[in-house]
């Protein structure tokens, strides 16, 4: 059962996301399609600079396999820095912990993670990396990765609005003005919010302090010899050790670009990172509103607002129900906790029962089922709360909502490409069904484009399941398990599906820091992003070469309730008949053993 209050954040948090949508989507399209809009006036003498320092000619378009290759090459060189960086942190300045190199096959893994937009992390931030690389590594990818995805829409949007055309925009023009106008400024901002509640930023050495009231730690024994005799000593702790650290501007960008790698180990349940209520609210919108924005962007952009409208509508189909679902099996009592005796049940108004565990206080039931839906809705990944401890049905939706694709708002860019991929499947189906021709804004959706979207649908329930397949069967993966059974199964599950649908949150009892994981997770992740941004790509300048079509009798609308309906149970069908064996084996068995 949903409380009151937990209605009304939902409610109030949802009406934000849908004001902002229509004024940010509006200055994203202008912005793409350098139409003045105020800050690019400012900011024009900043582009044209940096376009004259990398010889950067802006009004030299690019066929589709240019803009392919630069953005590879692009990213291939952001994954080979952040690589270096990692190895040779011990050496570089910023690192008052002297924190060593970082191992090669972690490196390779947080490297090929940052660079994708993944931010999977198989390490504890605040004990594995100095600010140098928590600045020039991660933070700087967080916006290229992020901008990378917006580049991408914006070339597969073009390849939509043009016709009979080969050019698609230029890749280095979109990532600088994704970068500079859109993605820098509104860090700046959340970044200025953040620090005004108490998340810090500074380059202090960690602080050690004396704890009020010191305690014995009977987990870390010390040998020790006494008149000839060993004895086991049991240490007395009586100080800690504070981390530190540019930690604002890395959050700000990484719910921002749907990144949701964190400063600290915890992650926005860190008090560092997500101190209040206000910074929770704040983090949430923040890792919304630009895929949400980009619907209406999209809308521009063909010259047609009601297709975006109707992908933003089709999105909230799918999520709204997701939020509900997950709250009220947050909500619900453990059977098991039941059977032994510990309350569960609410006593007075300020303690409304349900599944705390792993949870913070700060925090409560709603927000973090919230959080925890969003994240896995848009690709971001950050947690504040550990999804290891939900119920089972609680943790099934955010692993299913990365089935689905992460195509539900997914990530900044990569997230609408996905559902259009997804549009050209429904089109092409419903055209079968009633014998209309399968066209999408004026362009015919044919056998190649068929062929493109399959293989960019394909790819990731492949991967994920070929790869849970062999760490569930291998001694390597089994071995990371930190809960037996279902649970473990899903632990597995849940890891390839978060890297390679380059999402990166975890169920983090599994012990992914092995060199099995890391090298095959960072396989894992590569494929996930470039196996479907090819094809996308692919897609975008095959359709840019088309006739318009006009519109006749035969035409499929594509913005109405019916098509609205049909896409989202393309949407679901596709997830739920691909990932349903495998989600009976975890979380829904999971469920089931509870009541024995």
């Amino acid at each position: 059962m949903i409380t009151e209050i937990g209605l009304l954040q939902i409610i109030l948090y949802l009406s934000i996301i849908l004001i902002l949508v229509q004024p940010l989507g509006w200055y994203m399209a202008c912005i793409y399609t350098d139409k003045p809009c105020g800050l690019n006036r400012i900011l024009r003498p900043v582009e044209t600079l940096f376009y004259r320092l990398c010889n950067i000619h802006p009004t030299q378009e690019m066929g589709w396999k240019n803009y392919l290759s630069a953005m590879l090459w692009f990213n291939l060189l952001g994954l080979l820095l952040v690589y270096a960086l990692q190895r040779l942190q011990f050496y570089l300045p910023l690192n008052p912990q002297a924190f060593s190199a970082v191992s090669p096959d972690l490196a390779f893994n947080t490297a090929a993670s940052f660079t994708t937009n993944t931010n999977w992390q198989a390490y504890g931030g605040e004990n594995t990396l100095s600010y140098l690389t928590q600045m020039m590594a991660l933070t700087v990818q967080n916006f290229l990765s992020a901008a990378t995805g917006m580049s991408l829409l914006i070339a597969l949007i073009r390849g939509l609005a043009r016709h009979e055309t080969s050019q698609l925009g230029n890749f280095w023009v979109d990532t600088v003005r994704s970068t500079l106008y859109i993605l820098l400024p509104l860090s700046l901002i959340l970044a200025t919010l953040l620090i005004s509640q108490g998340v810090i930023q500074n380059f202090k050495p960690y602080q050690t302090v004396q704890l009020l009231q010191a305690y014995t730690d009977s987990s870390k024994p010390l040998p020790e010899m006494s008149k000839g005799h060993a004895k086991t000593l049991i240490p007395t702790i009586s100080q800690q050790i504070i981390p530190m650290g540019p930690v604002a501007s890395q959050i700000a960008i990484k719910q921002l670009g749907t990144n949701g790698g964190g400063f600290f180990n915890t992650n926005s349940a860190h008090p560092f990172e997500n101190p209040t209520p206000l910074t929770n609210f704040l983090e949430m919108i923040a890792i919304l509103v630009i895929p949400a924005a980009f619907c209406y962007t999209f809308g521009m952009m063909v010259n047609d607002k009601r297709q975006g409208f109707a992908i933003l509508f089709a999105m909230l189909l799918i999520l709204i129900p997701l939020i509900f679902i997950t709250v009220s099996m947050e909500q619900n009592t453990n059977p098991k906790l039941t059977q032994i005796g510990i309350l569960q049940t609410p006593q007075h108004d300020s303690f409304p029962g349900g599944n705390m565990e792993g949870k913070e206080t700060r925090s409560g039931i709603t927000s973090s089922a919230l959080w925890t839906t969003i994240t896995t809705a848009t690709s971001n990944g950050s947690v504040n709360a550990m999804l290891d401890s939900f119920t089972p049905l609680g943790g099934l939706i955010p692993l299913w909502l990365m089935h689905l694709g992460e195509v539900v708002f997914g990530g900044v860019g990569s997230g609408l490409y996905g559902m259009l991929m997804l549009i050209f499947i429904t089109v092409f189906v419903a055209g079968l069904m009633v014998g209309r021709t399968p066209e999408y804004l004026g362009k015919k959706i044919e056998p190649y484009e068929m062929k493109m979207a399959s293989i960019a649908v394909l790819v990731m329930p492949l991967v994920v399941l070929i790869f849970t397949a062999i760490a569930t069967v291998t001694h390597m993966g089994a071995a990371s398990i930190g809960n037996p059974g279902a649970h473990g199964f899903t632990e597995i599950l849940y890891a390839f599906t978060s890297m390679v649908n380059n999402n990166g949150s975890a169920f983090s009892s599994l012990d992914a820091n092995k060199p099995f994981y890391n090298f095959l997770g960072g396989i894992a992740i590569l494929i996930g992003r470039y196996f479907i941004a090819i094809p996308v790509l692919a897609t975008a300048g095959s359709l840019a070469r088309k006739k318009i079509i006009p519109k006749s009798v035969g035409t499929l609308a594509t913005h109405t309730p019916l098509f609205i309906i049909l896409l989202v149970s393309i949407v679901l069908i596709l997830g739920a008949l691909t990932f349903f064996p495998a989600l009976a084996l975890g979380p829904i068995v999971e469920y089931l053993m509870q009541w024995v």
